[in-house]
């Protein structure tokens, strides 16, 4: 009988050790589920809305302004966005080969999560500025 401890055939998510880059590839990987479902599915609300006339349109804009939870999914999806551009951008680089040391990819990590949060911030600053013009 041998004395060797019993080890797992492979690791697990428990055995890992959390770091930004392990955060930005499973964030990548939700906010590109969650533009693909929640975007088509607005995005064919909208289609039809302009497909059935005017009632309709007034319609899906009066759910977009219910208690501002529109404006929460619409930012919502803004972040999922930019969130997801800059996180293939960073995935891009690394497929060149660039960006593999560990202090490089943790800093590129969490600069995926600013560019986002700013870019949201400066796209929607920009909407609501223009709308109290208006």
């Amino acid at each position: 009988m041998s004395n060797k401890k019993q080890r797992p055939l492979s690791p697990h998510l428990s055995i890992y050790r959390w770091g930004p880059a392990m955060l930005v590839s499973i964030i990548n990987r939700i906010v590109g589920n969650a533009l693909a479902t929640v975007g088509t599915l607005l995005l064919l609300w909208w289609l039809y809305a302009i497909a059935n006339g005017p009632e309709q349109l007034d319609y899906l804009k009066s759910w977009l302004d219910f208690y501002y939870i529109g404006y929460i999914v619409l930012i919502g999806l803004t972040w999922s966005f930019f969130q997801h551009l800059f996180g293939g951008i960073r995935h891009l680089v690394m497929d060149v080969g660039a960006g593999f040391e560990l202090k490089s990819n943790n800093f590129w990590s969490l600069m995926t999560f600013v560019a986002a949060f700013t870019c949201t911030a400066l796209l929607w600053f920009y909407i609501f500025t223009n709308m109290l013009e208006a």
